[in-house]
């Protein structure tokens, strides 16, 4: 990092708070994950197109980019894809959500990536919910035109922040009595208020409670069920894929709400990604993220049509 880029995580939080309020969005320094170096090196992307669109969301205007390979032959599911980012970062050109999209669309899964607002000050839940809500309902009302499926074989999913906010959505969806999604990924999702220690009382000096609170604007927030979904009801909650990592010190939130769906006899895959942590699919040159997006494809073809 140069004098005016720190290195945001070695930052306290309210520091790293105020830097990107300031500045906005770091660049990413790594000068392979842009499209046209990812398709020199994952020739399998060549042939996905892509479209940058704009979803009319209650933060303002939140882009979304639209990827599908016609080349190849459709699995027959879509996926509305949320990136990552600790609720105070991440975009659509990072390869958490600009490759993830990628790959996946060269496998026969047409994607929209969706941007929300990140919680840099006054902004706490719901705001980022409420726009990931916004472009679930507008992917869904477009998906055979957008996405090629209709909206009962449409899917939503997240990494980390987006896997809280696509699980999240899937309750507020459902406890408002709205069509729920055909399925849901949650990749390494942070689904409780201290993801390490599912189930235990916040502490406030845990950096995971600290960004949950950022998030979540009080403490009283953080026991809403609908901010984090591992404390609420799994009850309808449409067959989903976890994704946890071997490594990762968010694993047990994750591998919790896996077990709490399996006990409730809801239809739930718990994939462990070994010899990987936290955003390791952001990392194109991990040996476990084709493995996990693989993994991905592979549950979201074999979902009953």
């Amino acid at each position: 990092m140069t004098d005016t880029q720190p290195d945001l995580r070695t930052l306290p939080l309210a520091d790293a708070l105020a830097w990107l309020r300031e500045h906005g969005e770091p660049a990413d320094p790594r000068p392979d994950i842009d499209t046209a170096s990812l398709r020199r090196r994952f020739p399998r992307l060549a042939h996905v197109r892509t479209r940058d669109l704009v979803v009319d969301a209650p933060s303002g205007p939140q882009p979304a980019r639209l990827y599908r390979d016609d080349t190849v032959e459709h699995t027959g599911a879509a996926l509305v894809w949320v990136h990552g980012g600790a609720f105070i970062g991440g975009y659509l050109d990072m390869p958490e959500s600009n490759w993830v999209a990628l790959e996946l669309a060269s496998r026969g899964i047409p994607v929209l990536a969706v941007d929300y607002v990140k919680c840099l000050g006054d902004v706490h839940f719901p705001a980022p919910s409420d726009d990931v809500l916004a472009a679930w309902r507008f992917a869904a009302g477009r998906s055979p035109e957008l996405l090629g499926v209709e909206p009962d074989a449409l899917l939503l999913g997240g990494a980390s922040a987006g896997g809280n906010l696509a699980a999240g959505a899937v309750t507020r969806l459902r406890d408002a009595g709205r069509t729920l999604p055909a399925g849901v990924v949650l990749v390494y999702p942070a689904l409780d208020p201290d993801g390490a220690h599912p189930g235990s009382a916040p502490d406030p000096d845990s950096p995971f409670v600290r960004l949950s609170l950022n998030f979540a604007g009080s403490a009283a927030a953080l026991q809403d069920p609908h901010a984090f979904p591992g404390l609420g009801s799994v009850g309808a909650f449409p067959p989903t894929l976890v994704v946890v990592c071997e490594q990762d010190r968010l694993r047990p939130s994750g591998e919790a709400f896996a077990r709490r769906l399996a006990g409730a006899g809801r239809d739930a895959t718990l994939h462990v990604e070994p010899d990987a942590d936290h955003a390791h699919i952001d990392e194109p040159s991990h040996p476990g993220a084709v493995r996990t997006l693989e993994a991905i494809a592979a549950w979201m073809g074999d979902l009953p049509r």
